[in-house]
């Protein structure tokens, strides 16, 4: 297990700075969450964006820094399943941001919002799911309830990122409330 103490300290000053102000002023359907003792891996969920297939869903996400952060870009995955033309099966996403087109001054509300950005608008020609590549392109009914089954698969059996709960600032925040009203 990968900890703060593998990172330079410029980049732990660097993610410091991009997570405080994302937790600040976080991106309009994207929860960050972040793990205090390894800011190596960076969790999100994102919400599905109104008008696609993949609305009402929320489909977490998480993104691996190298040591060499913010040089070289963050790796990015889907925990979630989901099935989109840009995101693997093994849920690793396919966005040039994350390959050639990565510039340090992005940061990681760029990569996020991208991320987000690529559930509405997905980009069939650089599939890594070829079949939802080919899907979305002829039969767009089809990809789309392929991509909604996806997302009841997510909601009717949530325990699939029970553990990844437990890494939510949210879900620390609810039990030390909890702790205290019963003390």
């Amino acid at each position: 297990m990968a900890t703060n103490e593998n990172l330079p300290p410029n980049v732990i000053r660097q993610l410091a700075k991009e997570l405080k102000n994302l937790d600040e002023s976080p991106p309009e359907g994207i929860e960050v969450i972040v793990n205090d003792d390894d800011f190596s891996t960076i969790f999100a969920d994102i919400e599905g964006p109104a008008g696609t297939p993949y609305e009402n869903g929320v489909f977490r996400m998480k993104l691996l820094l190298s040591r060499d952060f913010p040089h070289s870009p963050p790796k990015g995955f889907f925990s979630t399943k989901i099935f989109h033309p840009n995101i693997a099966t093994s849920g690793e996403i396919c966005v040039n941001t994350l390959k050639k087109d990565w510039n340090p001054s992005l940061g990681l509300r760029h990569v996020l919002l991208v991320v987000r950005c690529l559930l509405i608008e997905p980009f069939p020609e650089s599939a890594l799911n070829e079949q939802a590549g080919k899907m979305l392109l002829e039969n767009y009914e089809e990809y789309a309830r392929l991509a909604r089954s996806t997302f009841d698969y997510v909601f009717f059996y949530p325990s699939v990122m029970l553990a990844d709960f437990f890494l939510t600032k949210h879900c620390w925040h609810m039990v030390m409330n909890l702790m205290a009203a019963i003390s």
